[in-house]
């Protein structure tokens, strides 16, 4: 049985502090605000529920401060009073959602411009009692030209898209990747300007409990749960991914706000790949059930061919390394979805290509 991260350790950081997670009714971040909780923190989530829902708040509700917000929109006084007297914020809150969601949404996801710009200044306006904020970024920030060869053994180090590095040529994934390498800029800006302190931590292919279906891993899980056959796979199967279980995200983000203050991006992946097909395999034998065939979609989207993270920096600067191989972290998340597949009607591709 894999053990968390010693919570006794921890909590002399975290006990009685008070900490804001934006976003932190989604995927991502509402395990983040169960981790803060188990700390003991007093948390405060800030989410407008466009793609996060309370369900995934349940374990923590009573313990923490929910309030409904749309931060592209709010009034400056009004996110000027939430983050005050905050210590940490995680900045989690995003449009956002799978390859197919960010790929066919490109206006909406440039939105994350507006939205970042809203919290750090509001950070900016409350320095004096922010200790740092942790920025969720993405392995989208890197040039898709360097992830264009199956097979390849190169892991993205985080020199291969430098934010501070203004005067040297740059390339992203899509509106959604550049977005959120602006936001990098942005968060240095406010660093260097009004000395806020920060970090962007990178997350590449995340996947566990809470997701949904616009997602790769839970897509598949459930067209397995469905007994889908002919089974389909967006692509041709052979894409490789770096795929990350949300426990160790979590665990490299807490250790991040504690380390980091300068702006230095973290990448927080295991630094192996996997092809699609591998991972649909995995999968049948856990749920203990083989298609008959396999339909490929080569029209489907995609994204880049081979992408994994060097965790190097990960490594020295938070003593963090994964703990969950994939097969444990697809277990733990085909436990969970049967659960959550008895409430589930069936889902069509155009939800597919949406957030759900």
């Amino acid at each position: 049985m894999i053990s968390d991260l010693s919570i006794d350790r921890q909590k002399p950081k975290w006990i009685e502090r008070n900490v804001l997670v934006t976003g932190g009714a989604s995927f991502i971040g509402s395990h983040l605000v169960d981790k803060l909780v188990s700390l003991g923190s007093n948390v405060t989530v800030v989410d407008d529920l466009s793609s996060g829902n309370l369900e995934n708040l349940l374990s923590s509700k009573s313990k923490i401060k929910f309030i409904k917000k749309d931060l592209e929109y709010i009034e400056k006084d009004e996110i000027r009073s939430i983050f005050r007297d905050q210590n940490i914020i995680f900045h989690m809150a995003a449009v956002h959602g799978g390859r197919g969601y960010i790929q066919n949404h490109p206006a909406d996801v440039c939105s994350n411009l507006s939205i970042d710009h809203h919290v750090f200044e509001a950070a900016a306006e409350n320095a004096s009692s922010l200790e740092n904020l942790v920025f969720a970024s993405t392995a989208c920030v890197y040039p898709p030209s360097m992830q264009d060869k199956l097979g390849s053994s190169y892991k993205l180090v985080e020199r291969d898209s430098d934010p501070a590095s203004l005067e040297g040529h740059m390339s992203a994934d899509i509106e959604y990747g550049w977005g959120k390498l602006m936001s990098e800029m942005q968060l240095n800006a406010f660093i260097k300007q009004y000395g806020v302190k920060g970090c962007p931590v990178r997350f590449v292919t995340a996947y566990g409990p809470r997701e949904n279906e616009t997602h790769a891993i839970i897509a598949l899980i459930y067209k397995a749960m469905r007994k889908m056959d002919p089974y389909k796979i967006w692509g041709d199967g052979q894409q490789e991914r770096d795929f990350t279980y949300v426990q160790d995200i979590v665990d490299g983000t807490v250790l991040a706000a504690e380390r980091i203050f300068d702006g230095t991006p973290i990448n927080l992946g295991t630094g192996q790949k996997h092809r699609l097909i591998d991972v649909a395999k995995t999968i049948f034998n856990i749920v203990t059930w083989q298609p008959s065939s396999i339909k490929f979609e080569p029209s489907m989207p995609v994204g880049p061919l081979s992408r994994a993270l060097d965790n190097t920096r990960a490594k020295d600067l938070l003593a963090w390394e994964p703990r969950f191989s994939l097969e444990e972290g697809l277990r733990r998340t085909v436990e969970w979805y049967r659960q959550k597949l008895k409430n589930t009607d069936y889902i069509t591709k155009n939800l597919l290509l949406d957030r759900i």
